[in-house]
């Protein structure tokens, strides 16, 4: 199997050496031609208004609607997740948009980079036990469409992950699981194994 990693800015690389540790061939993406045959695509955390600008800038924008459209995964995290969105509340002006994802997103959900944390989520598609998410000036999905489900809420009610058809969002860092932080834990795998599980069908 190879996935791709949006390599403009952010955390890419981290998707990555999670990729490499469960076998699989991840190819760091950063000009159209390199989204020829790939099975899935991740686009990571980082700055959603610096990665919109750099794919308008490379001619990523149609190229990446097109490899959705031909049933290609795609999964967004935090950065990511405001890329693949329809609409996002809080937005800069013009901010580029992928507008595949049924959501509106909260850009700026939870304040600046000091109000970070992390939260226990209960994720019925991954199972027992919960999934410690990191959210690193994360959004939150305010309202979705029909289409769209709701993979997991904090304790709050706010949706943080969600999935429509084999697009996946996720508003926390699933590459970032405790081990990243505390040596002594076990890396949690679980979202990265959903997402190849969607593009292996």
């Amino acid at each position: 199997m190879r996935i791709g990693v949006l390599a403009l800015q952010g955390d890419f690389y981290e998707h990555i050496v999670m990729l490499r540790r469960l076998g699989v061939e991840a190819v760091e993406v950063r000009l159209p031609a390199e989204l020829a045959g790939l099975d899935g695509l991740i686009m990571p955390g980082g700055e959603s208004t610096t990665i919109g600008k750099m794919a308008v800038a490379y001619g990523l924008l149609e190229p990446l609607r097109a490899l959705a459209a031909a049933g290609r995964p795609l999964w967004g995290t935090c950065a990511g997740l405001i890329l693949l969105a329809r609409e996002v509340v809080d937005g800069v002006s013009g901010q580029p948009l992928l507008g595949l994802l049924d959501v509106a997103v909260v850009r700026n959900g939870f304040g600046r980079q000091v109000n970070s944390f992390e939260a226990d989520l209960e994720v019925p598609r991954l199972g027992p036990p919960p999934f410690r998410g990191i959210f690193i000036r994360a959004p939150y999905v305010q309202r979705w469409g029909p289409g769209v489900e709701v993979l997991a809420r904090l304790d709050d009610g706010k949706a943080v992950a969600v999935q429509q058809g084999r697009l996946l969002g996720t508003a926390f860092h699933p590459e970032l699981t405790p081990a990243a932080f505390h040596p002594e834990a076990p890396a949690d795998e679980r979202f990265h194994r959903y997402f190849l599980d969607l593009a292996a069908r």
